[in-house]
């Protein structure tokens, strides 16, 4: 998506070779005009996997996942990062290690908003080493759902995500793939 690699360009902010911050349409501030572009990207993308529900990790996630359930007309739901007292027991969990923040979190969905009717579309804003994308997979598996396609809006493609979601038979969709961040620049495919 061209006007993603522009505005990654123009507004994130390489912090080393391997982490790109663009908090200033994404990660912290949200650009919702734009956000609503990238939902209609994903649902042009996936217009054919007749998907019901659409799932992601939050927080990150839960802008372009739920702009694209906007363009889609489905539900979204988001996995929790931590437990909350709402957050009872009949829950499907994961566990997911976090690159940029280095921590283990468990993640959790409530079995009521995942089943085995759902044929799944799992949305989230960055892939890298694919932790959290696996651990939304394994949640949709213990539910018995459909859970065939990906959508991600910044792939780094020097890191093992890409690889470790592909070779299970998932289709997997990024708006912009970045091939390094070296030297303060980025370099897409």
């Amino acid at each position: 998506m061209k006007a993603l690699e522009e505005k990654i360009n123009n507004e994130g902010r390489v912090l080393s070779g391997d982490i790109l911050k663009v908090d200033n349409f994404l990660n912290h501030q949200i650009d919702p005009i734009f956000m609503n572009e990238i939902g209609k990207e994903f649902a042009k993308l996936f217009k054919n996997e007749n998907i019901t529900k659409i799932l992601t990790v939050e927080s990150s996630g839960i802008a372009p996942a739920v702009l694209t359930g906007l363009q889609m007309n489905v539900p979204v739901v988001f996995a929790r990062k931590h437990k909350s007292l709402t957050l009872n027991d009949n829950i499907y969990s994961s566990d997911v290690y976090s690159y940029t923040k280095q921590t283990n979190n468990k993640i959790s969905i409530n079995k009521r908003y995942i089943d085995e009717n759902d044929n799944v579309l799992i949305i989230d804003d960055f892939l890298a080493n694919g932790q959290a994308v696996l651990g939304l997979l394994d949640i949709a598996n213990q539910a018995g759902a459909n859970a065939k396609n990906v959508g991600i809006v910044i792939e780094k493609s020097f890191q093992k995500g890409h690889e470790l979601i592909t070779q299970k038979g998932i289709k997997l969709e990024s708006l912009a793939r970045i091939a390094s961040l070296n030297d303060g620049k980025v370099t897409f495919e």
